[in-house]
């Protein structure tokens, strides 16, 4: 191939993949049974303790004592929060580092999270409800 059309090709490549974010997903504690993983449709009980990256925290379920309960994959969530609970097991916790595009993008969250915010989340999986046990 000329080098004349590698250079515009490496720059569109290099754009596709900007355009590709994902969640990075850390699994702080495996679940010692799994008989469930969690998918799309499925109710999850969550805790949870939102951070930004420089530590400060601005939301948690742990001081309300109630876990927070939503739907996956119908996007009553960030979109990070969609694709890093997807494969999850009942008592298992992650973390997951979510990229702002898959967050609150720019425009940011309220006065606690500010526009172009990495969004680092410890998530415990408590219970999972399949649609047909609704």
């Amino acid at each position: 191939m000329k080098p004349h059309v590698l250079v515009p090709l490496a720059a569109l490549m290099s754009v596709c993949l900007a355009g590709e974010q994902k969640v990075q997903i850390g699994i702080k504690k495996r679940a010692e049974t799994c008989p469930i993983k969690s998918k799309k449709g499925d109710t999850l009980h969550m805790h949870y303790t939102g951070k930004l990256e420089d530590g400060t925290e601005f939301d948690s379920s742990i001081p309300r004592g109630d876990p927070f309960v939503f739907t996956l994959g119908s996007g009553q969530v960030i979109r990070g929060w969609d694709q890093g609970l997807l494969g999850m097991c009942e008592k298992e916790k992650r973390k997951l580092v979510i990229p702002p595009e898959l967050g609150y993008g720019e425009r940011g969250a309220g006065n606690k999270i500010p526009g172009g915010a990495t969004l680092i989340f410890e998530v415990e999986l408590i219970k999972i409800v399949r649609k047909e046990e609704l």
